[in-house]
């Protein structure tokens, strides 16, 4: 009698099974992964737009306007609005708020407005 080859269903099953548990480990780190890669961006843009302001105060030897700061500003899809500096992170747009005092409460409201002070992206 010849040996038949292939796998038994009670095989097959097990396999499937070992995979359906891996993919419920691997699929919720995956998402929590893509999570903290939105945060280090929102602050790596926060860092890049408190880097131009001091670089701006340097070059200018004043406060600069929030148009004078979007001009220090480098990087694909920043612009600058009355409330801060509008950046793009993933396609969505989000905005470094500016202030024109050094508590950081009182938020700009023209680009002609001196800058005293760089928020954070919430």
């Amino acid at each position: 009698m010849k040996a038949q080859r292939g796998f038994t269903l009670i095989e097959l099953v097990i396999v499937i099974l070992i995979l359906g548990i891996l993919s419920a480990i691997a699929i919720p780190k995956y998402i929590d992964l893509q999570t903290s890669a939105l945060i280090a961006s929102k602050a790596g843009m926060t860092g890049v737009v408190k880097s131009s302001y001091a670089i701006a105060i340097a070059d200018l030897q004043t406060q600069p306007t929030v148009t004078q700061l979007g001009t220090y500003v480098q990087g694909e899809g920043v612009t600058v609005v009355t409330t801060g500096i509008q950046v793009t992170i993933n396609g969505i747009t989000y905005i470094v708020p500016t202030y024109t005092d050094t508590a950081c409460t009182t938020p700009t409201a023209a680009v002609g407005n001196v800058v005293m002070c760089v928020g954070s992206i919430p």
